[in-house]
């Protein structure tokens, strides 16, 4: 595993740190007029989801570790895990339902996910960045309404809400953003 010194820590970069496997979620580089310079960093657990704020300075080293990344297709859900299969070997993976999160209502059938992997053990579950989604609840579209800059609720066929435009009405489909959870356009 290669070591990399404490101020080329970058957002996303994945470390072993105190005996456990940490995301950088935020890293801010910092100089106080007293004292050497350190990167302030916000690491989040892969394993367990705690947060845990580090100070490292230039000539710690930290071991950075490389996640395999390996495209596979959601079957179904059973008792709270979900089976995916590799679509080379056509092994089948199950995972827990909460690696996804709030995230889990996006989650299609035949949808192809990227898993990384740590060895053998499935550390997270990234979700195609768009999804296309049928509006089953929303308020009519009113006539002279979609000039102006307003939103309005509405809810997915998968049971999320979002806000939409004025003119997109029930029945339409939508694309998603999987991250934020947000309309982005018309399919």
């Amino acid at each position: 595993m290669p070591k990399i010194n404490g101020n080329e820590i970058r957002p996303g970069n994945v470390l072993e740190h105190d005996g456990g496997l940490w995301a950088a979620v935020k890293v801010s580089h910092v100089k106080p007029g007293k004292g050497g310079a350190f990167a302030q960093v916000e690491l989040k657990n892969l394993r367990d989801g705690r947060k845990l704020n580090e100070r490292f300075r230039s000539e710690d080293k930290v071991e950075r570790v490389r996640l395999d990344q390996k495209d596979q297709q959601f079957l179904y859900e059973n008792d709270g895990m979900l089976v995916f299969m590799d679509n080379e070997t056509f092994e089948q993976t199950e995972l827990p339902a909460d690696l996804l999160g709030e995230r889990r209502p996006f989650l299609q059938d035949g949808m192809v996910a990227t898993i990384e992997y740590y060895g053998d053990e499935a550390l997270s579950v990234q979700l195609p960045q768009k999804v296309v989604c049928k509006v089953v609840e929303t308020e009519p579209v009113v006539k002279g309404q979609t000039a102006a800059n307003s939103y309005k609720p509405a809810i997915l066929d998968n049971g999320v809400r979002v806000t939409v435009p004025p003119f997109v009405g029930e029945g339409e489909d939508i694309v998603v953003h999987t991250e934020t959870m947000e309309y982005s356009e018309r399919a």
